[in-house]
């Protein structure tokens, strides 16, 4: 059984074909970059596994549960949104943006573990504002684990990083993804951290193109000619839909 399956998902957007067809599935473990131009609908797709957009065909599930019947298996999965959804001006430290995520029923010592794991445990009693771009995504990843999700889905996390601080992230998510065994699932456009750190590759244009290994997609001169090239560039649009 995967532990995410997408099966025929086609999203319309006032009328025009944002995604068509489109099936993969996830396995326990995996560490997904998904690429495509802008435009390709990898924010819909996120949208649409997440349950923030439900108006789409086809049928996805987690851990074999409908996510339109199904809205606890939400509480599985930890996310990261492109724009950062971070306001700087805010006073809020790092212990507190992080322990916002809080359920009940989980002790503040959950947050102390997690702020040590993503490196930020000497910082938790900084502003937010005061904290590099990197720091800043660090904590987020702190946020989104505070409820020991199983699937972690980041879109573009690092497009405002600097190369240190990409490179230092990618090997905090490689280690959260072998240490902790969380299946990981991002949107890049990044080919070499994608071809580093992936296991698995998905090539979306409104379709899929390939699903597969990281191994398979890049060496095959074709699958790398369709990414570069048409089709996969036709519909390039400004910015992800």
């Amino acid at each position: 059984m995967p532990l995410v399956s997408v099966q025929s998902l086609s999203y319309n957007y006032n009328s025009e074909m944002v995604l068509e067809n489109v099936s993969f599935n996830v396995e326990e473990g995996d560490f997904l970059g998904i690429i495509g131009p802008n435009g390709a609908g990898k924010t819909t797709l996120f949208q649409c596994i997440l349950g923030l957009l439900n108006t789409y065909s086809g049928r996805i599930t987690i851990l074999n549960e409908d996510v339109k019947k199904n809205k606890k298996i939400f509480t599985k999965i930890g996310y990261i949104p492109q724009k950062k959804s971070i306001d700087e001006k805010f006073p809020l430290t790092v212990e507190e943006l992080v322990s916002l995520s809080l359920t009940r029923k989980t002790s503040m010592n959950i947050v102390y573990e997690i702020l040590k794991q993503v490196g930020l445990y000497n910082m938790k009693n900084k502003l937010i504002g005061q904290l590099s771009g990197g720091q800043q995504q660090r904590v987020l990843i702190a946020k989104a684990l505070v409820n020991k999700p199983i699937i972690l889905m980041l879109d573009e996390p690092t497009n405002e990083l600097d190369q240190k601080s990409q490179d230092d992230f990618y090997f905090l998510l490689k280690e959260l993804n072998e240490k902790n065994k969380i299946t990981i699932i991002w949107t890049s456009h990044d080919m070499n951290a994608v071809n580093k750190y992936a296991n698995k590759v998905s090539c979306i244009n409104k379709k899929m193109f390939f699903h597969g290994d990281k191994e398979e997609f890049f060496s095959n001169e074709d699958h790398l000619k369709n990414y570069s090239e048409s089709p996969m560039q036709i519909h390039m649009h400004a910015h992800d839909i």
